[in-house]
């Protein structure tokens, strides 16, 4: 196993290699490899497992029953698999993962991780980070849905990002097509806003980045477009 990998993930930040090295030699832990589509977990499979991404990339997803998707996270290397799942009463995942790539994972059990926890607390406390970081991207993601027109969830997604990174010029997330999905619209409905706001001078429009031409007036698209 590749612990310089572990050193920049989530679970284990701020620990060397030799130290992550010693503490899983003290529980059971398994690496698993995944090709390209293939299933990670199923949504409402009992959550037996959690563990980090080491290479590759993990799409989760919610299905729904009339054939819609909506794509919840891209989980990159570093990342926690499900962190929340196997911590609920439930004990259910709450979303289908799928390997975007050949990957690779690191997994353990609840109670090794448990183990962990009591081995070396900084673990623990990287693990709660984990779990508020994901909390406040929900809130995050419900705050974009209270946004009916395409138009203010494309100018609130920017406004966040560039608050959150400082910076006037926003990757567009995978594609298109992906964020589309992500906000739960048609890739050409995307396209065509997008395009108007251009128009409007509010940004610049050159895939695969958008630059924030004028922040006052996406502010503005969102004080008008909120709820309707």
């Amino acid at each position: 196993m590749d612990y310089i990998l572990l050193e920049k993930s989530a679970l284990f930040r701020g620990l060397t290699a030799a130290e992550i090295e010693k503490l899983l030699g003290t529980v059971y832990c398994t690496l698993q490899s995944y090709g390209r589509e293939e299933t990670v977990f199923m949504a409402m499979e009992e959550a037996a497992l959690t563990g980090v991404v080491l290479t590759g990339r993990i799409q989760a997803r919610k299905l729904f029953p009339h054939g819609s998707q909506v794509d919840v996270s891209v989980l990159e290397p570093g990342d926690l698999l499900a962190p929340a799942a196997a911590f609920t009463q439930s004990r259910r995942y709450p979303c289908e993962l799928v390997a975007m790539e050949p990957t690779e994972a690191l997994l353990l059990r609840r109670e090794e991780l448990l183990r962990l926890f009591k081995a070396d607390v900084r673990l623990a406390e990287n693990y709660l980070c984990e779990l508020a970081s994901a909390a406040y991207a929900l809130q995050q993601r419900l705050e974009l849905f209270s946004y009916s027109g395409i138009a203010q969830k494309a100018a609130y997604y920017l406004l966040t990002r560039s608050q959150q990174t400082g910076k006037t010029t926003i990757p567009i997330p995978e594609s298109v097509t992906r964020w589309a999905l992500m906000m739960n619209v048609s890739r050409p409905s995307l396209h065509r806003e997008l395009k108007k706001l251009e128009a409007q001078g509010l940004i610049g429009y050159k895939p695969p980045f958008i630059e924030i031409l004028d922040a006052a007036g996406l502010q503005a698209l969102l004080n008008t477009g909120k709820g309707r």
